[in-house]
C-alpha cells in the first residue's frame, strides 16, 4: 500500500488534501456508468500517494469491478506485462488469447471487449505506467481512443518528476491529452499543516520534517513509522532504519523479495528462502509489504530500491542464481523476468537462452525499445559464442535500432553482423547483411550505393531466394531516390517477380512502393500502385512496409500541393506508426505535416512541429535534414535569428546524400534566403547550383527552380514542362499564377509572384498577404518596389524586437505557456485560441523542449522561475 497511513494504524490509510482528487475520480466514474468512458492520468511526483489515492477511491466505489495491472521497473519488461496482469484477473477469452501468444491487435481488442459492457462499470487501474513498454503505451492510446460508449473507467498512475525531453511517455501522453475523453488529476506534496497532522505524535520536528521531505508522504510516513528522533537525509535511510530492525529470517525473505521485483510470488520465496511464517507475519506487521492474494507487494518501489540497494553485490548475485532457478523449476514461461534474473546472477547460458527469445517477443508486440534492449543484454554475453550467434544477435539489434531512428546504433551492430557473417563463410547471410547495411548507410545520408551494388553481386550466383528478391527491392529503391528511373524499374520489376513466385509480399509491397514513386517522379499516375503496396502490406502484418507506404502516399500529394490528401494520409499513417512503435515513420509522417504547414503560411505549427522533432535525440540524418532545411526556411521568411546554423547544416547533408530529391529544395531554400537579404549574388549561385542537378527531378522541384533561376536574375533557360503556378509566372502572367498557388492554399508563393509585378495593385496584394503571414523580409522587399513607383501612402512596418524572447518562445508559444500555467487543458486552450487540440499539443511540446521541463508542472515551475507565467 502507499505511504499515507497514519502513525497508529498502517492498514487505515488516512489521506490528506486528498477531498477534490477522491471527488473528481467520483465524476468521472459517475460519467464513465452513464457511457461516457473515461481515462484519467494520474500524476505526482514517487511517494506522493498516487495508488493510496486509487486503493482508498476503491474502498468508495465497491459496486464496480476492478482490475489492477502495474509495470515494474525492476528489469526490461515483458511487452503488455499489465495486459497479462489483467488477463489473470479477468479470464475468459482475453487469458485464452495470452496462452496462445496472439499479436497485439488480438490483444487490444480482446481486452476492450472484457471490459467495454455497458452493462456493469468497470474499473481498469495501470500502475506506474512512467516504466511502461511502448506496447503498454500503445494499449493506453488504443483504450483511450475508444471508451466512447463504454462503461469504462481506466486509470493510468505515473510519476511525472523524472521524465526526459524525448521520454515515450511525454510523447503518449500529448496524444491521450487530446482525446476527449482524457482527465488529469495531478497530486501535489502536502502542505506543513498536512505533514504536522500526518507526524502527530512523533518526535521528530514537524516543521523541520516538512522542509526536508518537501511534504513527500512516503517520505514522512517512513520518518515517523521508524521511530526516529531526527529526520533522515532520505526516505532510504528511514526505509532501511525500519529493516534493521527485523529477525535475521525476516531481513532474507526482505532481501529476496526485494531482487525479485515490486511483486513476488508466495510460492517463489517458499523456493528461494525458508521463508517460515513467522518470517513472513514479521514482514506484514514492520509495514514495508503488504499481502496481495498469492503475493507479497512492497508498499512502495522507493521501499523495495532501499532494501535492494543494501545487499552487497556478492549475495545479489547468488540470490539472483536461485531465483533463476526456482523460477524455471516453476515453469516460468516470462523470458524478459528470466534473462534479467541471468544478467544479475552472470549466467551467460542462461541470458543466451532468454534474452533472445524476449527480444523476438517484444519484437512481436511492436515494443522495439525492449527488443532491442534484449539483443543488447544478450550481445553482452557473448563474447564467447560462435560467429553464427553473433551475427544473428547484431541483425536483430541492427533491425530493432533502425526501427527506433537510432542509426548509427544500427549501422554498428550491422557492420559486425557482416564481419562475423564473413568469418562464418556464410555468402547468403553476407550477402543479406549488405543489403540492411546499405538501408542504414542512406538513413545516415550516405548517399553511396555500394553496399546495395554488392549485396545483388553476393547473392545472384547463389540463386533464387528472398535475399536476393530483397537485395533487389533495396538496391531499387536507392537507385529511385537518386532518381535513376528506368535502373530502379528494372530492379523493381525483377524483385516483384521473384517476390510473387515465393510468397514473399513484404518484398512485393516495398518493390510496388518503389514502382509507383518512379512513375510519380516521371509524372504518371502513381497513386493506384502506392495504395497496393500499402494494401498488400496491412493485410501481411508487415509494419516497416506499411509506414514506408504511408509516409509516400503522403510526401507524393504533399510534392503535388495536395493537401488534402496528403493530410488524410498523414492521419492514418501517425496513428499506424505510433501504435506499432515506429518511430522513424512517425517521424517522417510528421515532418511532413510540418512541411505542408510550411507550405500553406502555418509557420508557428511548422516550428512547434520541427522543435520536437529537433529536440528528440538520436534522429537519423535524414529526418533531421528535412527538419533543418524547413526550419531555416521559416526562420529566412520571418526575419528572425538562427537561419544559416541550420541552412548550413542542411546543405552539409544534403550534399552528402548525392540526391536531388535532397540538394534542390534545401538550395533552392538557400536561395530564398540570401534574396530576401538582399544579397542577388549569392542567391543566384544557389538557384544555379540547385539546376546543376534538377534535370531528373519531378516537374514541381524543376519548376521551383526555374522561378528562382529568373527572380534572381540567372541567365541560364530551363527547359521542360512545368506545373501550372510556375509555368503562368514564367510566362509573365503573375496575377494568374498568384491565383493558382491561393487556390491551392499556398499564399506565401502567391504573394512572391505578385512581388515581381510592375503595378501598384499587384504589389499592394502582396504586401498585405506578407504582412498577415509575418513574412516582413519579403514584405520589405515589396516596399521597396512600391516606392520606387512613388507610392508614398504605405502601411507601417513592425517595429523591430526590443529583445529576443529569453527562451526562445515565439509569440504562440507564450500564448500557450500562459494558459497552461493558468490551468488550461489542451483542450480549453485551443477553444481560447482559435486553434485546434493537436496544434496545442505540438505547441506545448516544443515550449517542455526549450524549457528542458519533462512535465507541464515542471514547465509551469520554469515559467514562474524566469518570469515567464505572464510572457
Amino acid at each position: 500500500m502507499a505511504a499515507t497511513a497514519t502513525v497508529a494504524d498502517t492498514t487505515k490509510m488516512r489521506l490528506l488534501e486528498r477531498k477534490s482528487s477522491l471527488a473528481s475520480l467520483a465524476e468521472y466514474a459517475a460519467e464513465a456508468r452513464r457511457g461516457e468512458g473515461r481515462l484519467v492520468l494520474v500524476a505526482g511526483e514517487a511517494g506522493v500517494g498516487k495508488s493510496a489515492l486509487v486503493e482508498r477511491f476503491q474502498r468508495d466505489l465497491p459496486e464496480a469491478r476492478w482490475s489492477w495491472g502495474a509495470c515494474d521497473g525492476l528489469f526490461t519488461p515483458r511487452p503488455l506485462g499489465p495486459l497479462f496482469d489483467l488477463a489473470d484477473q479477468l479470464g475468459g477469452p482475453l487469458l485464452e488469447l495470452c496462452r496462445a501468444g496472439a499479436g497485439r491487435e488480438e490483444l487490444f481488442r480482446g481486452l476492450l471487449r472484457e471490459v467495454g459492457d455497458p452493462g456493469v462499470l468497470d474499473v481498469v487501474v495501470m500502475e506506474d505506467v512512467h516504466w511502461a513498454d511502448e506496447a503498454t503505451l500503445d494499449l493506453l492510446s488504443f483504450l483511450g481512443r475508444r471508451l466512447r460508449g463504454t462503461a469504462l473507467l481506466l486509470v493510468a498512475t505515473y510519476r511525472d518528476d523524472g521524465l526526459a525531453a524525448a521520454d515515450p511517455l511525454r510523447l503518449a501522453l500529448g496524444d491521450l491529452a487530446s482525446q476527449r475523453s482524457t482527465r488529469r488529476i495531478g497530486l501535489a506534496p502536502l502542505s506543513a499543516e498536512a505533514v504536522r497532522v500526518l507526524a502527530g505524535g512523533s518526535e521528530a520536528d514537524a516543521s523541520a520534517l516538512h522542509r526536508l521531505t518537501g511534504g513527500n508522504p512516503f517520505y514522512v510516513t517512513e520518518v515517523v513509522q521508524a521511530g526516529m528522533h531526527e529526520v533522515p537525509g532520505s526516505a532510504r535511510d528511514a526505509v532501511l532504519a525500519r529493516a534493521a530492525r527485523l529477525s535475521g529470517a525476516a531481513r532474507e525473505v526482505l532481501d529476496v523479495a526485494a531482487l525479485t521485483g515490486t511483486r513476488v510470488e508466495s510460492r517463489l520465496l517458499e523456493s528461494v528462502t525458508p521463508c517460515l511464517a513467522p518470517a513472513v507475519d514479521e514482514l506484514l506487521a514492520c509495514g514495508l509489504v503488504v499481502g496481495d492474494g498469492e503475493w507479497l507487494r512492497f508498499r512502495h518501489e522507493i521501499a523495495r530500491l532501499a532494501v535492494e540497494g543494501a545487499v552487497p553485490a556478492h549475495r545479489g548475485r547468488a540470490i539472483h542464481g536461485l531465483v533463476l532457478a526456482a523460477l524455471g523449476s516453476l515453469g516460468c514461461d516470462d523470458d524478459a523476468r528470466m534473462a534479467f534474473h541471468a544478467e544479475a546472477a552472470g549466467d551467460a547460458a542462461a541470458v543466451l537462452r532468454h534474452a533472445p527469445a524476449a527480444a523476438r517477443r517484444a519484437a512481436w508486440l511492436a515494443s522495439h525499445r525492449e527488443a532491442a534492449a534484449q539483443f543488447r543484454r544478450a550481445l553482452r554475453f557473448a563474447a564467447e559464442a560462435d560467429a553464427t550467434t553473433l551475427a544473428e544477435l547484431c541483425e536483430g539489434l541492427a533491425d530493432e535500432a533502425a526501427l527506433l531512428d537510432q542509426w548509427q546504433d544500427a549501422a554498428e551492430a550491422c557492420e559486425r553482423a557482416l564481419m562475423e557473417w564473413r568469418k562464418a563463410g556464410d555468402r547468403l547471410r553476407e550477402g543479406d547483411a549488405l543489403r540492411r547495411l546499405s538501408r542504414i548507410m542512406w538513413n545516415m545520408c550516405h548517399g553511396e550505393v555500394a553496399a546495395a551494388e554488392d549485396a545483388v553481386s553476393v547473392l545472384e550466383p547463389l540463386g533464387p531466394g528472398v535475399e536476393l528478391a530483397w537485395a533487389y527491392a533495396t538496391f531499387a529503391n536507392q537507385r529511385m531516390l537518386r532518381y535513376e528511373l528506368d535502373a530502379a524499374e528494372g530492379l523493381a520489376l525483377r524483385a516483384q517477380a521473384l517476390a510473387e513466385r515465393l510468397g514473399a509480399t513484404d518484398v512485393l509491397s516495398d518493390a510496388l512502393n518503389t514502382q509507383a514513386a518512379c512513375a510519380g517522379v516521371r509524372g504518371g499516375e502513381w497513386e493506384g500502385g502506392m495504395r497496393r503496396a500499402l494494401e498488400i502490406a496491412l493485410a501481411g502484418r508487415h509494419q516497416d512496409q506499411a509506414g514506408r507506404a504511408f509516409t509516400n502516399l503522403a510526401a507524393l500529394h504533399n510534392g503535388r500541393r495536395q493537401f488534402a490528401e496528403a493530410e488524410r494520409y498523414l492521419t492514418e499513417g501517425i496513428a499506424y506508426c505510433a501504435e506499432h512503435d515506429l518511430t522513424t515513420y512517425v517521424t517522417c509522417l510528421r515532418s511532413e505535416e510540418s512541411t505542408i504547414m510550411e507550405r500553406t503560411g502555418r509557420w508557428e505549427e511548422s516550428l512547434a512541429i520541427s522543435a520536437g522533432i529537433l529536440a528528440t535525440v538520436g534522429r537519423s540524418p535524414s529526418n533531421r535534414l528535412c527538419t533543418v532545411r524547413r526550419v531555416g526556411s521559416v526562420l529566412a521568411r520571418r526575419g528572425e535569428p538562427g537561419v544559416w546554423e541550420h541552412l548550413d547544416e542542411a546543405a552539409v547533408l544534403a550534399d552528402r546524400t548525392g540526391e536531388p530529391q535532397q540538394i534542390v529544395p534545401v538550395r533552392l531554400t538557400r536561395a530564398e534566403a540570401y534574396w530576401l537579404e538582399g544579397k542577388a549574388g549569392e542567391a543566384r549561385r544557389e538557384a544555379e547550383l540547385a539546376h546543376d542537378v534538377a534535370a531528373r527531378s519531378d516537374a514541381w522541384d524543376r519548376g521551383a527552380v526555374a522561378v528562382w533561376l529568373l527572380r534572381t536574375g540567372s541567365l541560364r533557360v530551363p527547359q521542360g514542362e512545368f506545373p501550372e503556378p510556375y509555368r503562368l509566372e514564367l510566362d509573365g502572367d503573375l496575377a494568374e499564377a498568384a491565383r493558382a498557388w491561393t487556390e491551392l492554399g499556398c499564399r506565401y508563393d502567391a504573394a512572391l509572384a505578385l512581388s515581381s509585378a510592375a503595378g501598384e495593385p499587384e504589389l499592394r496584394d502582396a504586401l498585405r498577404i506578407l504582412t498577415g503571414l509575418g513574412a516582413f523580409p519579403a514584405a520589405r522587399i515589396v516596399r521597396q518596389g512600391l516606392r520606387r513607383l512613388g507610392v508614398r501612402s504605405l502601411p507601417a512596418g513592425p517595429r523591430a524586437a526590443t529583445r529576443e524572447h529569453p527562451s526562445g518562445l515565439t509569440r504562440r508559444e507564450r500564448e500557450v505557456l500562459a494558459l497552461v500555467c493558468a490551468q488550461h487543458t489542451n483542450a480549453e486552450i485551443a477553444a481560447k485560441l482559435f486553434i485546434s487540440v493537436k496544434t496545442v499539443g505540438h505547441h506545448v511540446s516544443a515550449i517542455l523542449a526549450k524549457l528542458g521541463a519533462p512535465s507541464r508542472n515542471a514547465a509551469v515551475g520554469q515559467a514562474v522561475r524566469l518570469g515567464l507565467a505572464d510572457a
